[in-house]
């Protein structure tokens, strides 16, 4: 599958045994989960006390995709003479290795299995991705004068005001962000995650393509990424959540490219949320793989076809926030890769450093006429972290594998501020902040996000004055419809709406009027002043198309 524009990603390599990278692997689907030990109404034996928090943060149930996948299936799958590599219980399978035809048959006539798909290798995809990951990692290093705090990162960070979120005290501390990538050589030895090892704040680490105790190997492109989010070298570089907890995960095989890496990430992903994680940042993305029969052609991105998409949507519905790169394939139509057509993921694109969209950052819509990608961020000359030795410690490198991470751990300083707004809420005030907000497309998206502001737009408040409620506006912010409902008692003389600028749009007597109004409205922040006999009320409302 041709690699976008991230990086490698590997496969979770669960407890069970050392995956074998070859061309005999294949995937089996389960019918259910019957018959399971394990229980909803017993949580804390497969989900850590901070990620039973995160649900009970976000009001969110457990049920049964929280479940593992039935043990005894994998051990009758096991049992019929196949390698067990990684199960998923988001998605109900396991990947296998298996040599004889004989094996594939026998699983294939268990009871509980519903499919055995094959996941063959052939070169060629894989000669594409390598030919993305060596752009994409050429060192250009450029000269620079002086630089302040944030070093050679500077721009990235103040590009989306990040660096006023850290100036309020919001710099990641307490949120969990899992790197999910092809590889983190040289991470152990980059001065710049010298405070985190020192702080204890790498959580974890996990190999889930080789089943190896170490993440260290394949590819550098990892540390790249990492360091665009976690970097604190002062006047050198500072990353956009310094402060942050990480999980490194090796998902992507440098090797291959073949499917099953999409159920690896599915895996990885599942890891992390089992440990608390918030935030899920992949550059990886999936169109072409070695084999054809397995390519997405465009009716997959929909949004809830792709294994991959399938995953990143099931881990949003646990309150994980995944963010993406959109791609390095230019322009044309749906040039995006896997995931970046889930619909409740921040997919980001690039731009340089004077905001202008990079020639090869993909372009959407989805199949289904979604606008992808979401917002944007800077990936073209993005400043990050070298893993290899000889390499200069520092350089720019472009693509949207760097634009990606650069905004996610802006989103994590999001999250610290605001600990209680849901996955939703929290991408629909990013979309909002977005600078092409208000006329969003297939290139630029909502354009490139006001932190601050995505922070203001999560307050939302009501304002009364005197301490009389008039209105309320649900929902808050809103993709859609608008409602207004009126508090009993109460008599509107007068509803007045205002742009971002304040200027007035539309002034009514009519609660019905001004709902129809405000739900016809392009994405924006508006203002709605509301007076009744003795009180005055004023309201933001946030629409996001």
């Amino acid at each position: 599958m041709k690699k976008l524009s991230f990086l490698l990603i590997m496969l979770v390599c669960a407890v069970f045994a050392q995956a074998q990278i070859a061309t005999n692997i294949y995937w089996v689907q389960f019918t259910d989960k019957a018959n399971s030990p394990y229980s909803i109404d017993n949580p804390d034996e497969f989900l850590s006390a901070k990620a039973l928090e995160r649900r009970a943060r976000l009001n969110i149930a457990v049920d049964e995709y929280d479940l593992p996948v039935n043990p005894q299936y994998l051990q009758a799958v096991a049992d019929c003479g196949a390698q067990l590599i990684n199960p998923s219980k988001w998605l109900n399978g396991v990947s296998v290795y298996a040599t004889s035809q004989s094996v594939i048959d026998a699983i294939n006539a268990l009871e509980f299995v519903e499919v055995v798909r094959n996941c063959p290798d052939n070169p060629q995809a894989q000669q594409w991705k390598e030919r993305w990951m060596a752009e994409e990692m050429t060192s250009v290093v450029k000269s620079t004068v002086s630089r302040g705090y944030y070093g050679g990162a500077e721009t990235q960070v103040t590009q989306l005001k990040v660096d006023e979120m850290h100036a309020l005290g919001f710099d990641g501390a307490g949120v969990i962000i899992a790197v999910l990538d092809g590889g983190f050589v040289g991470t152990p030895d980059q001065h710049c995650f010298d405070r985190i090892r020192e702080e204890g704040r790498l959580m974890a680490t996990r190999d889930f393509v080789f089943g190896s105790t170490s993440i260290y190997s394949q590819s550098s492109h990892g540390t790249s990424c990492f360091s665009t989010i976690g970097a604190y070298d002062p006047n050198n570089m500072v990353g956009t959540a310094p402060m942050a907890t990480f999980i490194l995960i090796h998902t992507e095989d440098g090797d291959v490219e073949n499917i099953v890496e999409e159920y690896n990430w599915v895996s990885g992903a599942e890891y992390a949320d089992s440990l608390g994680v918030d935030i899920c940042s992949t550059s990886l993305g999936y169109i072409d793989f070695d084999m054809p029969q397995w390519d997405h052609t465009f009716p997959q991105f929909d949004g809830h076809t792709a294994p991959m998409t399938l995953g990143a949507e099931i881990a949003a519905s646990r309150g994980i926030i995944c963010t993406n790169s959109a791609g390095n394939e230019g322009s044309g139509t749906c040039t995006l890769g896997i995931p970046a057509d889930a619909e409740h993921i921040i997919t980001v694109g690039a731009v340089d450093a004077n905001g202008e969209r990079a020639y090869f950052s993909s372009v959407g819509p989805t199949y289904d006429g979604r606008i992808k990608p979401d917002v944007m961020a800077m990936g073209e000359d993005t400043y990050v972290a070298s893993g290899y030795p000889g390499w200069q410690p520092y350089y720019n490198g472009s693509g949207t594998s760097f634009s990606n991470p650069v905004l996610a751990g802006a989103v994590a300083c999001l999250r610290q501020a605001r600990p209680y707004a849901s996955v939703q809420e929290i991408c629909d005030a990013v979309r909002a902040a977005g600078n092409n907000a208000s006329n969003p497309n297939n290139y630029d998206g909502y354009g490139i996000p006001d932190f601050t502001q995505a922070l203001e737009f999560l307050s939302v408040g009501e304002v009364v004055m005197p301490e009389k409620e008039i209105v309320s506006i649900y929902p808050n912010p809103s993709k859609g419809e608008v409602r207004v409902s009126v508090k009993e008692g109460v008599v509107v003389n007068e509803a007045t709406l205002y742009d971002i600028a304040g200027k007035m749009l539309f002034n009514t007597t009519n609660i019905n009027k001004l709902e129809a109004f405000i739900s016809n409205l392009n994405s924006g922040v508006y203002t709605v002043k509301i007076g009744s006999d003795n009180s005055c009320q004023i309201l933001k409302v946030v629409l996001t198309r």
